[in-house]
């Protein structure tokens, strides 16, 4: 074979491999930031509002959380008030390590949304926080048993549905979400795929009204 042959497939295969490597790094930067994407919804989410509304607002959130509990009245007041306008989407995001009873209590509203009660069961759980937050074993098996009763769920299909592999499976993909989504504690609000500050009221609305305004 002559040199200059030589030379030219030498060149071939180093562009080949070149570009090669190019599409590569640029796959899997589109891979990760569409796992990170929290605009990207399933067809399991737990939703309030609006369903066709492109606006989403989206919290990670753990039921054993003081400061979650604390910021539910914000939250509702801000879902009622731009509920025409907003898509409120609601994840789960137990902190396993210091709440002990977060991933129960997941698992009970997730069972009870089986039935079509998540956000009356979700309601329960987070008024009555400090009555089941420090509960052990079956006393808070029971107490979440004695709420789907209250709520008018078949118990038997609720105790039957709360350590059932689908029940876990669904809060298990809510967290790893969160984990992509680089979660870190909770209560965790985005909008629109932006981490979004939810502490304050009339911060809140005018950030709202704007993205209303710039969808419509």
């Amino acid at each position: 074979m002559k040199k200059s042959t030589t030379k030219i497939l030498y060149w071939l295969l180093a562009a080949v491999i070149l570009i090669g490597s190019f599409l590569f790094i640029m796959f899997a930067s589109q891979s990760g930031s569409s796992s990170t994407d929290t605009s990207v919804l399933t067809d399991s989410e737990w939703i309030k509002g609006n369903p066709d509304s492109e606006i989403v607002l989206l919290e990670y959130s753990d039921f054993q959380c003081p400061a979650c509990q604390a910021r539910e009245p914000l939250v509702k007041k801000i879902v009622d008030e731009f509920s025409a306008h907003i898509k409120f989407v609601y994840r789960q995001f137990p902190l396993r390590s210091i709440h002990a009873n977060a991933q129960l209590a997941a698992q009970a509203s997730e069972a009870a949304g089986l039935q079509g009660k998540f956000w009356e069961m979700h309601g329960l759980i987070f008024e009555h926080q400090s009555d089941w937050s420090d509960l052990q074993g079956a006393n808070t098996k029971n107490t979440f048993v004695g709420y789907a009763q209250e709520i008018g769920l078949d118990t038997d299909q609720f105790e039957a549905d709360l350590n059932s592999r689908a029940v876990k499976d669904a809060v298990e993909a809510d967290y790893n979400a969160g984990l992509k989504a680089q979660v870190g504690g909770t209560p965790t609000f985005f909008l629109n795929g932006q981490e979004f500050n939810l502490s304050n009221y009339e911060q809140a609305r005018e950030t709202l009204r704007a993205a209303i305004e710039a969808g419509a």
